[in-house]
């Protein structure tokens, strides 16, 4: 079982049902002769706080591989990148402990934001990915976030068409642990 554990980006949000990353995730997987079942655990406006505090249903599922992607609405925020850092490295410890892989979902912010802050920012996907030896999608939203077909109006979810591309993009960095 793969578990794909975050947000409002997994979650699909503001796409039509079955049009979600993990949906399309799910479609690839099948069609690819893969036999995963995939789990959508998201919930919209999370942050790391609330994915340590729902670790416990994410390890309900006894995941063989989690996706975890937490941390963008930390950034919108504001939210202090060592409690972000803290969350995450807490909830890629379960998730390890309990026996899952785990590939790491990374995330920037807007240029508004700052240059020390989204660097810090990005960086704390770069130091656990290292530090856990777990797999990272440098950017999950790689080819779509700066196209505005492809995003949602509020230009921070993706269309049912970006979620897609998505998939696409997860599964490149999925494939080396589905064995």
């Amino acid at each position: 079982m793969i578990v794909a554990f975050g947000d409002s980006l997994t979650t699909g949000f503001g796409a039509d049902p079955g049009k979600s990353f993990p949906d399309f995730l799910q479609k690839d997987l099948d069609q690819a002769g893969l036999h995963w079942h995939v789990v959508n655990a998201g919930v919209s406006g999370n942050t790391t706080t609330d994915g340590v505090s729902r670790l416990p249903e994410a390890l309900g599922y006894k995941p063989r591989v989690t996706i975890v992607e937490f941390g963008g609405n930390d950034g919108l925020r504001g939210l202090p990148i060592e409690t972000t850092r803290a969350n995450l490295e807490q909830i890629i410890r379960a998730l390890r402990d309990a026996g899952s892989a785990v590939v790491l979902a990374g995330m920037t912010l807007p240029p508004n934001y700052g240059p020390d802050y989204v660097r810090g920012f990005e960086q704390v996907y770069k130091d656990l990915a290292n530090k856990y030896k777990v797999a990272r999608i440098p950017f999950l939203l790689e080819g779509v976030a700066t196209h505005p077909n492809l995003m949602q109006r509020d230009g921070i979810h993706p269309t049912a068409e970006g979620n897609e591309i998505v998939a696409t993009t997860v599964i490149r960095y999925l494939k080396p642990l589905l064995h």
